[in-house]
């Protein structure tokens, strides 16, 4: 189990900013395997909030204007209005950490001037290297933000997490003081896990290491996918984070989110923390 730091609590808020209609065959790795039909289902795009003694942590950043509408998603309020909405200014974010380099997760870096940008090593590494380029790889990222990326590295606004000794992960790394990230890979190469203690237990923001409830309720991986066993490690670290109904886990693209905790700002966003503690029980 990965200790979360003891000091003071965390406001934790996830902002449901987008959205997009998809199917099941779509969603799980080789759906056909199941034996079931395949069905429609609602797939919902958020970014996470930290706040604490009037500072602001963002976790990711959703995607762009330009990469969502090319890519068919519906843009519900671009995420720096949506940080406005909530009463924070951009150039206030102090932190941004971005648990990978899919389009949805990095789109706005340069929305962020005054941020320190937080990645794991591995994860820029592969993303700036020739097998980022590669087709299965490559659709689902935008050039553009990868150079975005890269401009931050080279002005020095990025924090690369160091590589993990060994495998099998995950790896925990202390980061912004006393917030936990932890490097579990599979759906990307370097994909991160964030830890955060709220007045009312352990958030666990699991971004896309658990895409839907289902995947770690079933035992289905995601689609895309860069390393298998990993991911299915990953499904097994956040089962033991959520087994003992202490911690709130939060799934990355999951419509029952928006369902499990209270609604804040008009319905754009919930409130981590109070009702529903037990990460895999079912809705609230």
């Amino acid at each position: 189990m990965v200790p979360v730091s003891a000091s003071g609590g965390y406001d934790v808020i996830a902002v449901r900013y987008g959205t997009r209609l998809t199917t099941k065959s779509d969603v799980f790795l080789h759906y056909g395997l199941y034996g079931e039909a395949d069905e429609a289902m609602q797939m919902d795009y958020f970014f996470w909030v930290l706040r604490r003694d009037g500072r602001a942590i963002l976790i990711d950043c959703g995607f762009n204007e330009a990469s969502g509408a090319r890519r068919g998603r519906t843009m519900l309020c671009p995420p720096v209005r949506a940080l406005q909405r909530l009463g924070i200014d951009p150039a206030d974010v102090s932190v941004l950490i971005l648990t990978h380099a899919h389009y949805d997760h990095i789109g706005n870096i340069d929305q962020f001037p005054a941020a320190e940008l937080i990645m794991s090593a591995v994860e820029f590494e592969f993303w700036t290297s020739p097998l980022g380029t590669r087709p299965l790889f490559a659709t689902s990222a935008e050039a553009e933000d990868v150079e975005a990326l890269r401009r931050a590295h080279a002005d020095g606004r990025l924090t690369l997490l160091p590589k993990p000794a060994s495998v099998p992960w995950p790896t925990a790394h202390s980061v912004a003081g006393d917030l936990t990230v932890v490097e579990v890979g599979g759906h990307t190469p370097g994909q991160l896990v964030v830890l955060a203690r709220t007045a009312d237990g352990e958030a666990v923001l699991a971004s896309d290491a658990l895409h839907y409830y289902d995947e770690a309720r079933l035992d289905r991986p995601f689609a895309h996918v860069a390393d298998l066993p990993a991911m299915y490690r990953a499904l097994e670290f956040l089962r033991e984070l959520a087994g003992d109904g202490t911690r709130h886990l939060v799934a990355g693209h999951d419509p029952e989110v928006m369902h499990r905790f209270p609604s804040v700002a008009d319905g754009l966003a919930v409130h981590i923390g109070g009702a529903c503690r037990d990460g895999l029980a079912g809705e609230a």
